[in-house]
């Protein structure tokens, strides 16, 4: 038996998938949900061979949600058309059905799931969520999990970032959070014109500056608003310049 889970805020669109699973006795559902909050708890307690997921949600959208999930399962994506989605689904999902929902193109889908299920270890299901985070839509905040709570960021409330081994540091008008993240996949998907990397290790927010000094010959260090004095490369040095019109 093969288990699914089907998140989705609209029933009707759940109903529908289910309707035509009625054909494919082979899966189960075992789960419904209606955001992300419940479906990263039902994904953690019924450990599904795929879900069913779409990306329009309340909360937490659908990619935000797989960010949080520490092993994602296979992934069939419904949802309405978005370029960055689409395109990010081509090259990464396993498949995804556009709604309205069609029952040919459902079956395809479905009938192509073994072989999809078989090679679901290939599937990048980071690149995916790296390509989607490039969505004006997706990229104004940040969702992280701390301490088993999930908390929305607004990359407004961002003071910086730090590079802290296989983690982003983030720190915060809320306080300090960890994203497994790159620093170079949040220096290309923030916007530049709000946040300048200034060091290998450090990404700040423009609006937090508030002096920038000489520390010696070619080496200088900025002082953000929130007390924090960070170093400066030389490279960074000339970004910060050019951002600040200086």
């Amino acid at each position: 038996m093969i288990r699914t889970i089907l998140i989705d805020d609209e029933s009707l669109a759940r109903d529908i998938v289910k309707h035509y699973l009625s054909d494919f006795p082979e899966i189960e559902v075992v789960a419904e949900c209606s955001d992300g909050f419940d479906g990263l708890k039902a994904i953690t307690q019924h450990q599904p061979d795929f879900i069913f997921l779409d990306i329009q949600m309340p909360k937490i959208n659908g990619f935000e949600m797989l960010e949080l999930v520490e092993k994602p399962p296979a992934v069939i994506f419904t949802t309405a058309f978005d370029e960055y989605a689409i395109k990010a689904f081509e090259v990464n999902a396993i498949d995804y059905l556009l709604k309205p929902i069609e029952k040919s193109r459902f079956d395809l889908a479905i009938q192509k799931l073994p072989l999809r299920l078989a090679n679901a270890e290939g599937v990048a299901t980071q690149e995916l969520l790296d390509s989607a985070a490039m969505s004006p839509a997706q990229n104004n905040r940040v969702v992280v999990k701390k301490n088993g709570v999930i908390k929305i960021i607004a990359v407004t409330d961002i003071h910086y970032l730090e590079a802290d081994d296989d983690y982003v540091k983030m720190s915060t008008t809320e306080g300090i959070f960890h994203k497994n993240k790159t620093m170079s996949f949040f220096e290309h998907t923030l916007d530049p014109g709000q946040f300048i990397r200034i060091h290998r290790s450090y990404i700040i927010n423009l609006a937090q500056v508030t002096r920038i000094e000489l520390k010696e010959k070619d080496s200088y260090i900025v002082l953000l608003k929130s007390d924090i004095w960070l170093p400066v490369s030389k490279t960074g040095y000339v970004k910060l310049k050019t951002a600040l019109g200086l």
